[in-house]
C-alpha cells in the first residue's frame, strides 16, 4: 500500500515559495537550500514512482486511498479508479519510464485548489504508444506538513 511521504517541509516550504515565482529578482538559493530541494527532489521522484508502479499493478485504489484530502475532494474515488484504468489500458502495459521534469507550483486557489504542488513528471514508453507518453504524478502539501497524492494523468 502507498504511504504518504511525510518530509520536514519547514524550511523547504520557504524554498518551494521562491522556486514557484518567476520573479527574475528573487534570490539565489543557498547551498544548503539547494541540497534540500535536491534532497527533497529524489525523495518526490520515489514516491511518485511507487504510484506509477501502483497503478501499473492494477492498485489505483490504493493510490486515491493515501491521496490528499484535496484530491479526494475534486473526484471521487470510484471515478478516479476508472478514468486512471481507462487511460492505463488504452495505452497498454508500461515498458520503459524515465524521469523527465520536477517542479514546484503554489496555487492561491480557483482551478486548483489552494496549497503547495510538487508535479513529477516521467517520459513513460507503453506497449500500445510510438512516442514516450508524459505520466504527471502531483502531490500536495497538507496542513500536517506531509506530501500526499494530488493527481496522476498521462498527457
Amino acid at each position: 500500500m502507498f504511504k504518504p511521504l511525510a518530509l520536514s517541509v519547514a524550511l523547504l516550504v520557504v524554498s518551494t515559495a521562491a522556486l514557484a515565482q518567476s520573479k527574475p529578482a528573487a534570490p539565489a538559493l543557498t547551498p544548503v537550500q539547494q541540497a534540500q530541494v535536491q534532497k527533497q527532489d529524489a525523495q518526490m521522484a520515489q514516491a511518485a514512482l511507487q504510484v506509477a508502479q501502483l497503478v501499473d499493478q492494477g492498485k489505483t485504489g490504493e493510490v486515491w486511498d493515501g491521496a490528499s484530502a484535496i484530491a479526494k475532494q475534486v473526484v471521487k474515488r470510484e471515478a478516479f479508479v476508472a478514468q486512471v484504468d481507462a487511460d492505463r489500458k488504452q495505452v497498454g502495459k508500461p515498458l520503459s519510464r524515465k524521469l523527465a521534469t520536477i517542479t514546484r507550483n503554489a496555487s492561491s486557489g480557483g482551478a486548483t485548489p489552494a496549497g503547495y504542488y510538487i508535479n513529477v513528471n516521467f517520459a513513460t514508453r507503453f506497449a500500445n504508444t510510438s512516442q514516450p507518453v508524459r505520466e504527471l504524478v502531483s502531490f500536495h502539501l497538507d496542513p500536517d506538513k506531509v506530501w500526499r497524492v494530488a493527481g496522476y494523468t498521462l498527457r
